[in-house]
């Protein structure tokens, strides 16, 4: 298992891991899923629908990793990191940083 010394670091590798463009766009997807699933929660004030938001998330990442990428997820390796750099990256495909 390879140590990073900081997220910048991990972040380098998670792009690299995310070089198939289907598969961000399943990321993206699936992120934008886990937000609308808050949004649902939060404003019917019903948590039952926070379920689906794991399941939106990761499901559309890891088919995007299985059936694009042909790589094992972060998420299996480093949890906390692999959490962040999905978000970071969302931020980025949304300043264009990260061509979707």
């Amino acid at each position: 298992m390879s140590r990073y010394a900081n997220f910048r670091e991990f972040y380098r590798f998670y792009l690299s891991e995310h070089a198939d463009r289907n598969c961000r766009r399943l990321h993206f997807i699936g992120s934008t899923l886990v937000l609308v699933v808050l949004a649902v929660a939060l404003v019917s004030g019903q948590a039952r629908w926070l379920w689906l938001a794991p399941l939106a998330g990761y499901g559309c990442a890891w088919i995007g990793h299985f059936a694009f990428e042909h790589n094992r997820p972060a998420t299996f390796r480093h949890p906390f990191y692999s959490l962040a750099g999905d978000w970071v990256m969302y931020v980025d495909i949304l300043r264009g940083r990260v061509r979707l």
